[in-house]
């Protein structure tokens, strides 16, 4: 995993986090990971800020789940007032539900009619391609190469990005993401291509076409905003060869990009929308939005039940988020605010060269980092020391791609341009060593 902590090495840490960390190994066994060469405890969150236990502030610059901003009051007191009225599941009638779905639905599409809820992003992605299924007839799914999009059975076989011990399906196809750094002016073109050939390789196995699956975002692939209109022809690729395109928002919606969901940028209608993360602002609950016809099917023989997913305290904490996004203007901030972070780190390359190039949109940002700017070759090495170094400066974030030279910004939507600041003046000491 890129930015993980070295059991090996907690010989080195203070007494207090060693003991933690030999607790966790025994507890909890040695599949879990912490991030850094030093791993932070943390006891508190507000807004931008989280607090170690020590009463240190650190600026996360990197969680996109608290996305409104670590413990909201607004998203805190919904949750804590339908708590104390009732919590129960779908297969009674209660108003939140209805609420939510039509709020979500109100922020889509019109083709995209009907909502289902479940607790995970995991989830979600797991029902839309069990529906996406039952319409095609088909297994066969695309995705990118270093895709992330859960950890269930079904999705961590289309996930290239946890690695060598997880292998992918055989209905599993790879693509390279839409790198605009190196592909050219002619990259979308290309990239709609590859998911054709893709589909159409799968088909000469006898494995009929399902769905393109995306982050509309690329963030595990390193963060691929550009050109604006390339999800449109990479969508049409897929519905030409007999695929849905299925747009993953669980990482890039809810205002990130500064736009509601990161598909809107492009000018496409999905076929399936998935949801999750920053749903409900660190509250588990997540779902996807679905055109009514793919649905028919599935549900004419299909019974869908989820114990938790849609209960009333998820619908009231997904509301919550839903009236903060549009009463503080949150998405308008992310815009603003990610204008100012991508502008100042384009300030920073013309005074490190190790800068290759900084793309985003609002605040989901990557800036790809080079040992040589002519060969672009990946500054693996040097991107662990920057993250680490960052840690102790006290700022968060982390990196992705394939070289693991891509740093991953992706702060609240709360950040505001000072705060902005305080991670571009951290990055600089840094870069100048």
């Amino acid at each position: 995993m890129i930015n993980a902590f070295d059991p090996s090495r907690a010989a080195g840490l203070g007494e207090r986090e060693r003991a933690m960390v030999e607790r966790r190994g025994r507890l909890l066994g040695p599949a879990y990971r912490l991030f850094y060469e030093r791993p932070v405890h943390f006891v508190r969150g507000e807004g931008a800020w989280l607090f170690d236990a020590e009463g240190n502030r650190y600026l996360d610059c990197y969680n996109n789940v608290a996305s409104l901003g670590h413990a909201h009051p607004r998203v805190v007191e919904a949750i804590a007032r339908q708590a104390a009225l009732l919590n129960t599941h779908t297969r009674y009638l209660h108003d939140t539900v209805l609420d939510l779905a039509e709020a979500l639905l109100a922020t889509m599409p019109a083709s995209l009619g009907h909502v289902m809820f479940t607790c995970t992003g995991s989830e979600a992605n797991d029902l839309a391609l069990r529906i996406a299924r039952a319409h095609t007839g088909g297994e066969g799914i695309v995705v990118t190469s270093l895709a992330y999009h859960g950890v269930t059975a079904s999705l961590a076989e289309l996930s290239p990005s946890l690695g060598e011990g997880v292998p992918l399906g055989r209905h599993v196809a790879t693509v390279a993401p839409p790198d605009a750094y190196r592909g050219g002016p002619d990259m979308p073109a290309r990239f709609a291509a590859d998911i054709a050939a893709a589909f159409a390789g799968l088909r000469r196995h006898g494995i009929r076409p399902c769905a393109l699956l995306v982050d509309t975002m690329f963030t595990s692939d390193g963060v691929f905003p550009d050109p604006a209109g390339l999800l449109a022809v990479a969508a049409a690729a897929a519905r030409e060869a007999g695929a849905l395109f299925i747009a993953d928002e669980v990482q890039p919606g809810f205002g990130r990009t500064g736009t509601m969901w990161g598909f809107a940028r492009h000018g496409v209608e999905p076929d399936i929308v998935t949801m999750g993360k920053p749903m409900g602002n660190g509250h588990p609950v997540a779902g996807l939005a679905i055109r009514p016809e793919l649905l028919e099917r599935f549900g004419r023989t299909v019974r869908y039940f989820n114990t938790f997913g849609g209960n009333p305290v998820s619908a009231a904490a997904g509301l919550a988020v839903l009236e903060v996004l549009r009463d503080e203007g949150l998405p308008a901030n992310a815009a603003a605010v990610g204008a100012h972070l991508m502008e100042g780190l384009r300030a920073l390359a013309s005074r490190h060269a190790i800068i290759g190039d900084v793309r985003g949109a609002g605040l989901s940002i990557g800036c790809e980092l080079v040992g040589d700017r002519g060969t672009r070759e990946p500054a693996t090495a040097e991107t662990a020391r920057i993250v680490n170094a960052l840690r102790e400066r006290r700022v968060l974030i982390s990196a992705s791609g394939p070289g693991a030279n891509i740093l991953k910004i992706r702060p609240p939507l709360c950040l505001t341009r000072d705060q902005a600041d305080i991670f571009l003046g951290a990055l600089d000491e840094v870069l100048t060593g």
